[in-house]
């Protein structure tokens, strides 16, 4: 970390991976907490002014239940990680899936994911009740789908699977029918939407 944690605007300990063996274990509060406070650690020794540190944010799965919810908003919130990112890779298959590659195992990313990494984003966003800044990812591909993460509690978006498939020209677009979403909805900024769904 030492070395890249200067060139970085915001660094992640993703957790979330279900095609690394072992990684998602990483998840229970334990080892969790242990792994934060060595990332927060060394990124506060590579830069010991917190004027300059880029936050660390902690990804984590769609696939995690209530409970386990509760326990990672209590570790980051001891730990004074930055905030949390919802959406990897999910190990669910949604009945709507047509491939005949569905049942391969590994995580399933991309439009599919959309509803449940939006769900579970809501669940977060009601532990957490705005102490610390979420970011919606899974499954976005327009201003529409950035828009619901926003709603459902995410003050930052992140996206990858979509910019395969539609290239970078995927960031202006969904930047521009966002900004049509909020307005249409009166809001003057994406801070006064986000948690619009959950008041």
């Amino acid at each position: 970390m030492s070395a890249t944690c200067r060139l970085a605007d915001y660094l992640v300990c993703n957790l979330s991976s279900p095609n690394t063996p072992g990684l998602r274990d990483l998840q229970a509060r334990a080892e969790m907490g242990r792994l934060i406070g060595h990332a927060l650690a060394a990124r506060n020794e590579s830069i010991p002014d917190p004027v300059g540190r880029p936050p660390l944010l902690v990804k984590i799965a769609p696939d995690l239940d209530d409970a386990a919810l509760a326990d990672i908003v209590d570790v980051v919130l001891e730990t004074g990680a930055d905030g949390i990112i919802l959406g990897n890779t999910t190990l669910s298959r949604p009945a709507s899936l047509r491939s005949a590659h569905k049942s391969e195992t590994g995580g399933l990313s991309g439009k599919p994911l959309m509803a449940l990494s939006t769900e579970r984003l809501a669940a977060l966003a009601r532990l957490t009740k705005g102490r610390i800044p979420l970011v919606g990812c899974g499954g976005i591909a327009s201003g529409a789908d950035a828009y619901a993460k926003i709603r459902a509690g995410a003050s930052l978006v992140q996206l990858y699977s979509a910019l395969v498939f539609k290239g970078p020209g995927l960031v202006v677009r969904v930047r521009d029918e966002l900004a049509a979403h909020l307005r249409a909805d009166g809001f003057s900024s994406v801070a006064e939407a986000v948690g619009a769904d959950l008041r």
